[in-house]
């Protein structure tokens, strides 16, 4: 038997490392969810107010038993312990959608945060003597990476400025770049795509990666892919505030731009439709005085947005404000076909991108190609061969199930289309949904309208989680859609195996619409 002061100490021994190792785990979660809330303590705290009982409370639970159990010599102390496994086990990280990448600025607030771990560990620890302590701090990290974040903001600032002017130096040096801004509420990411296929048929072009469009995302990639090679250069912008495009345009200096589309996405941060326009056209405000702007003339915001600069319109409802103009628009399976209309000709194209929002996008990149010396002609084979931009309307052909993957984001207009895309297929029509999100006080209303138009696209709509998705149920019920035609399911995966288990036999096509990040 052991020594009871040996039992002891051999139980705070493997107390301690339980707690430490909880401790690890809290952090890397909360800063996952940081870098997720990019990096604003204001989003972070929000974050952690709506996530209090699975972000935060779970955490007090060991505390609490730990604190109690500390009391009472070795039984008490095997408690705690089994209460750190448990929490430990409960918490290991799963697969997550979007990971914790550790960049060099996680890395420094790892390397902040530890240093403040052990300033505030070490001495309560060693003064107090209470083992307590180490499982109290499963409660701490959360405001450690605040504190954190906020000791090296002049260090991040610093290095941020650094990167910049590496980047406008490299602009700078490039006096025969042509640099294409594209900017919108949504669309930005798929035109960006298709623009580069058809402007790669007579120049070199390099385009932000992925969805690359936060102001350092674009400093990253000027600084290690862009060259003396490449003639042009697509540049994405993305904003959730006002005066983040302006920031964007100051680095890379685009002579043209794009405006996709305009409407209530990430309204939460924007507070406002009138901060929404005002910062998309920070890129038409920003185009030296010889520099033009395509807009697209379909969408209401745009349209009654008086441009600062030259503007060209596109699109497939305007005839007499549209310089390139679309009809004949044929939808199918196989893709979509339409003719496109310039003050010089008109031409057919067909492309394997699916929905009339995709014709008005191509439409914008036709624009902009024909305007840099792409004739007609030479645009029939890149619009054939455009591929969707992945997760936004991806087709993805089965025997019997066809998904329909339109998972990166969504939002009010993006969803009606994904919505129409859906209803032009001859079959069993299913949706699977976790709803819409940052769209502030608006949420609700506008998840409830999309479950209003679901009732009329989709034969049955599968909801992921409650919280969100109540809305868009009260819409289906508006609707008078029936109970035994939509569900509700805690996870995707389990909505997706309920989807190939529906109507067997039958042709299925199943939109799966947003998929929300792993901060929600």
């Amino acid at each position: 038997m052991l020594d009871n002061a040996v039992l002891l100490t051999v139980l705070s021994i493997v107390f301690r490392i339980t707690a430490i190792l909880g401790y690890v785990l809290s952090m890397t979660y909360y800063m996952h969810m940081f870098q997720l809330n990019s990096y604003k303590a204001s989003v972070q705290m929000k974050w952690l107010r709506e996530n209090f009982i699975g972000g935060y409370l779970v955490r007090v639970v060991p505390a609490v038993i730990s604190l109690a159990a500390s009391f009472f010599g070795a039984i008490g102390l095997i408690i705690a312990i089994l209460a750190n496994i448990s929490f430990f086990i409960r918490n290991l990280p799963v697969k997550a959608k979007k990971p914790l990448v550790f960049t060099a600025r996680v890395k420094r607030m790892i390397a902040t945060f530890l240093i403040l771990s052990v300033l505030i560990i070490v001495p309560v620890s060693y003064f107090t003597g209470m083992l307590f302590i180490y499982s109290a701090i499963l409660l701490l990290p959360c405001f450690i990476i605040l504190v954190a974040n906020f000791l090296n903001k002049p260090i991040e600032k610093a290095v941020g400025n650094h990167y910049i002017n590496e980047a406008k130096a490299k602009i700078n040096a490039l006096p025969n770049l042509i640099v294409i801004g594209i900017t919108g509420s949504y669309g930005k990411t798929s035109t960006k795509f298709y623009l580069q296929k058809l402007l790669s048929s007579k120049y070199n072009v390099l385009m932000t990666p992925e969805s690359y469009n936060t102001t350092m995302g674009v400093v990253k990639t000027v600084r290690e892919q862009l060259d003396a090679t490449y003639d042009i250069f697509i540049c994405e912008m993305g904003a959730k505030n006002v005066g983040e495009i302006k920031e964007i345009c100051d680095i890379v200096k685009p002579k043209y731009g794009i405006i996709t589309s305009i409407g209530p996405a990430h309204l939460e941060s924007f507070k406002s439709m009138e901060n929404i326009v005002k910062t998309k056209f920070e890129l038409c405000d920003a185009l030296p005085d010889d520099g033009i702007i395509f807009l697209n003339g379909d969408n209401e915001y745009i349209a009654k947005h008086t441009p600062s600069r030259k503007a060209v319109y596109y699109g497939t409802e305007n005839k007499e404000l549209e310089k390139v103009f679309g009809d004949n628009i044929s939808v199918s399976d196989k893709g979509t076909s339409f003719t496109a209309h310039t003050e010089a000709d008109s031409y057919d194209y067909d492309t394997k991108i699916l929905g009339k929002h995709s014709v008005v996008n191509i439409l914008g990149c036709i624009a902009m190609a024909r305007f840099l010396g792409c004739d007609a002609k030479q645009l029939v084979l890149p619009v054939k061969r455009l591929e969707t931009a992945p997760h936004r309307l991806q087709l993805r052909p089965g025997n019997e199930v066809t998904i329909i993957d339109d998972a990166f984001n969504s939002n009010p207009s993006g969803s009606r289309a994904a919505l129409d895309v859906l209803g032009a297929f001859s079959g069993v029509k299913i949706m699977i949904t976790p709803g819409m999100v940052e769209l502030g006080d608006m949420e609700d209303k506008y998840n409830c309208e999309f479950g209003e138009y679901a009732a009329q696209k989709c034969d049955y709509v599968l909801l992921v989680g409650e919280r969100i998705t109540k809305s868009i149920a009260k819409g289906l019920e508006n609707k008078n859609y029936p109970k035994d035609r939509y569900f509700t399911f805690a996870k995707v995966t389990e909505a997706i195996a309920f989807a190939n288990g529906l109507e067997a036999g039958k042709k299925k096509y199943v939109l799966l619409e947003n998929d929300l990040p792993d901060n929600y």
